[in-house]
């Protein structure tokens, strides 16, 4: 049986492209899984990923918009509340580096004309006595900035695309794939599947298939690690009390209010422990957990206690740590997409432009800087940028 499309990945970024291909008239939706369905192994496992409109450049601002609207309509579809409204602060030092990272944020909200809020340390500390600074920290508050509860999404667009018809290939490995000038051919230990139309979502196991889809840039990743910390003051930390956080030092972390696991949750942002896809771990370390616990006792000191869990999950970046949303080459009919370790506030819109590019040829949304024709893609010389 043929398809008219077939979806490598069933994680936030395939899950959501395969419910918004799915309202297409006359689609018919293959999913190819390694895992379970909804699990836990991807980058999608665990509960929470900041949303903000704030962002270093507008070539993902300009797209935020969009991007609420996307995950409105699938939260009134499924019945599921994905997007929990906290507030998001964006915190800097006095080092120039650090000033300068929270310029490019105003300066991406005030092109689009999103209205953000400065804040001194006294403000910062009046409105939110959780943060222990120096006077010489400032910040930057943007009010709809919060959480996607990430895995709940991919639950909502999993269930919506079965609702539609889509069918879901769990347990099924992709060996390979053959492109042909108007059609794909998947191939897995289970056989091999036909469509017209291919969508790869495959995160950090794109690079075994790069050949196949003649793609041969630079695909770099990175295991990052999130812990969790309990305390005796875990209500001081509810998303009604306290924001999701960027803190922009000479290290970026980042944080999140108690949501989904009784515990606070951080993170620092390019660990940069540099791996091949089959070194990846699916545990964090206490090493980590201890760095993270020294921020926590700075500058956070009534979140500290015991780890509660520690999770990992992988950056799959380009040179230039943007994503790749683009159909390939000389192949309209296959879409690829990369992450690069900040694609889940993103999903469902992604999901609805992969739709867009493979059905209707063309998206009205701003995804030029994605391209797979761009420098970092094309030049062999790029010297790798990677940015929050």
């Amino acid at each position: 049986m043929g398809y008219t499309h077939i979806v490598i990945g069933a994680g936030a970024i395939g899950s959501a492209a395969a419910y918004w291909l799915s309202r297409r008239p006359g689609a018919s939706v293959l999913v190819v899984e390694q895992f379970d369905l909804v699990n836990t192994l991807n980058s999608s496992g665990d509960v929470s990923r900041i949303i903000r409109h704030a962002y270093h450049s507008t070539d993902y601002t300009k797209l935020t918009p969009a991007m609420f609207e996307a995950w409105a309509e699938v939260e009134e579809r499924s019945g599921l509340q994905l997007y929990v409204k906290t507030g998001g602060l964006d915190l800097a030092t006095s080092a120039e580096s650090s000033l300068a990272e929270l310029a490019a944020y105003r300066s991406a909200l005030a092109a689009e004309r999103i209205p953000y809020e400065d804040l001194a340390a006294a403000e910062i500390r009046s409105r939110y006595p959780q943060w222990r600074i120096d006077d010489d920290v400032t910040g930057m508050y943007q009010e709809a900035g919060g959480l996607i509860d990430i895995r709940k999404s991919v639950a909502a667009h999993t269930s919506l695309a079965l609702a539609n018809g889509v069918e879901f290939l769990p347990h099924t490995k992709v060996s390979g794939v053959v492109v042909r000038p108007d059609s794909v051919t998947v191939r897995t230990e289970r056989g091999d599947f036909d469509a017209d139309n291919l969508v790869v979502a495959a995160g950090s196991w794109l690079g075994h298939l790069m050949p196949d889809l003649g793609l041969d840039y630079r695909l770099t990743l990175s295991q990052e690690q999130v812990s969790y910390f309990t305390s005796q003051r875990l209500a001081d930390f509810t998303p009604q009390k306290f924001p999701s956080w960027i803190f922009h030092g000479e290290t970026a972390f980042y944080g999140f209010p108690v949501y989904g696991e009784p515990a606070v949750k951080l993170a620092r942002d390019m660990r940069g422990r540099f791996i091949a896809s089959d070194e990846r771990v699916f545990e964090g370390d206490d090493a980590e957990a201890g760095l993270l616990r020294g921020f926590l006792e700075q500058y956070l000191p009534g979140a500290v206690g015991p780890v509660y869990a520690n999770r990992t999950c992988v950056y799959d970046m380009a040179p230039d740590r943007d994503f790749v949303l683009d159909t390939v080459p000389g192949s309209p009919h296959v879409a690829v997409f990369n992450g690069a370790g900040h694609a889940g506030k993103f999903a469902s819109l992604v999901g609805k432009i992969l739709a867009e590019l493979l059905t209707d040829g063309a998206t009205a949304h701003p995804i030029e800087p994605f391209s797979l024709r761009r420098p970092a893609i094309t030049d062999p010389s790029f010297e790798p940028v990677f940015h929050l």
